[in-house]
C-alpha cells in the first residue's frame, strides 16, 4: 500500500514514513507490542495501514500499568481500527524483576516479548515487532536485550524515525497521542536496588494520579528507601509546592497512601533520572548494541 503524499510533512519523513509502510507489508503479518504511548501507537496505525486485519495489537498488563492507561489502549486501538489483545503479564512473580537491579526491564519484556510471540504463534502471525524508536539508542535499554533473544524487530529504529518525527507524524494522521508525555512503567518510578511489590506500585500509583488531578501533566513520584517520596515536576512548576494550601492537602494525601516522607527534586522533571545510577560502562556497551541490533 503507498500512503498519499502529504505536502505538510517534511520530504524526508515522507521517505521514512514510506520506508515503514513497506518493511511492515515485507513482513506478511505482525504482532504489535502496543503500550498505547506515541511509539507503539504510531507502529500500530502504520501496522494497520500496511497490513489491515494481519496486524494486531498486543498489550500487556499487570499491577505495574498506571490508572487509564488500558482503557487508553482500548480506545486507541478502536480509533486505529486495528484488532486489539489485552493479556495480563506475570512479571511481578519473577524475583529478579521484584530485586529491582538496572536490569530490571530485561525481566519485564522477557516476560511480555515471551507471551505476546505465544499469542502470535497461536494466530499465525508471522513477526513481533516493538516501538523503539531511532533515538532509543541513546538511553538505557535493557529491554532491547530481550528484544533480540525473542526476536522481536524494531521497525521505526530500523527506518531511523525520532521521536519528533513520530510526534508529527502521529499529528498527522491524528492521532491523540501526538503531545502524550512518556508513560513508563511504574515500576521505573522505584529506585534501584528497592523491591518492586504491588503495594509500592499502588502507592505511586495514586500519587500521581492525585498531582494529575491537580493539573500536573508531567511529573514523576519516585519511591525511596523508607517510604520515601521524590516528586519531580518541570522547573517552571516548583513554585506551586510553596502555595500553603496545596502545599497541606499534598502532604496530607501522599502520608494517608502511605509515605513518610515527601521531597521536592530542584533539579526538575527529568526522564529516567535513576539511570544516574547506572554505571557508565554499561551505558556505553548497550548504546554500542543499538535498538537495531535485534535483527
Amino acid at each position: 500500500m503507498k500512503v498519499e503524499e502529504d505536502k505538510n510533512l517534511p520530504v524526508s519523513l515522507q521517505q521514512k514514513r514510506d520506508q515503514l509502510i513497506a518493511l511492515l507489508q515485507s513482513f506478511g503479518s505482525c504482532a504489535v507490542a502496543f503500550s498505547g504511548g506515541l511509539d507503539s501507537t504510531v507502529l500500530a496505525k502504520a501496522a494497520f495501514l500496511a497490513l489491515g486485519d494481519r496486524a494486531i495489537a498486543i498489550t500487556g498488563y499487570s499491577a505495574s500499568m498506571a490508572s487509564g492507561e488500558l482503557e487508553e489502549c482500548r480506545q486507541l486501538a478502536q480509533l486505529i481500527g486495528i484488532r486489539h489483545i489485552v493479556l495480563e503479564t506475570g512479571e511481578l512473580g519473577d524475583p529478579n524483576y521484584r530485586r529491582n537491579g538496572p536490569d530490571r526491564c530485561f525481566y519485564c519484556k522477557s516476560e511480555l516479548f515471551s507471551r505476546v510471540g505465544e499469542w502470535a504463534a497461536k494466530l499465525g502471525v508471522s513477526v513481533v515487532v516493538d516501538g523503539t524508536n531511532g533515538d532509543d539508542r541513546f538511553d538505557h535499554r535493557p529491554g532491547s536485550l530481550a528484544a533480540r533473544q525473542y526476536q522481536v524487530r524494531s521497525p521505526l529504529a530500523e527506518c531511523n524515525l525520532s521521536k519528533a518525527e513520530l510526534r508529527l507524524l502521529a499529528s498527522r494522521w491524528q492521532l491523540p497521542v501526538s503531545d502524550k508525555p512518556a508513560t513508563p512503567c511504574l515500576s521505573s518510578r522505584i529506585a534501584y536496588g528497592e523491591e518492586v511489590t504491588p503495594e509500592r506500585l499502588a502507592m505511586i500509583d495514586r500519587a500521581e494520579q492525585f498531582l494529575r488531578s491537580k493539573g500536573f501533566r508531567l511529573m514523576r513520584v519516585r519511591y525511596h528507601r523508607g517510604d520515601m517520596a521524590r516528586i519531580e515536576v518541570p522547573i517552571a512548576e516548583l513554585m506551586h509546592f510553596v502555595e500553603e494550601s496545596f502545599r497541606q492537602e499534598l502532604i496530607d494525601e501522599l502520608h494517608s497512601i502511605g509515605f513518610k516522607f515527601i521531597t521536592l527534586d530542584l533539579e526538575g522533571f527529568r526522564s529516567g533520572s535513576f539511570n544516574v545510577l547506572v554505571p557508565s560502562e554499561q551505558l556505553q556497551t548497550e548504546a554500542r548494541m543499538g535498538p537495531r541490533a535485534n535483527f
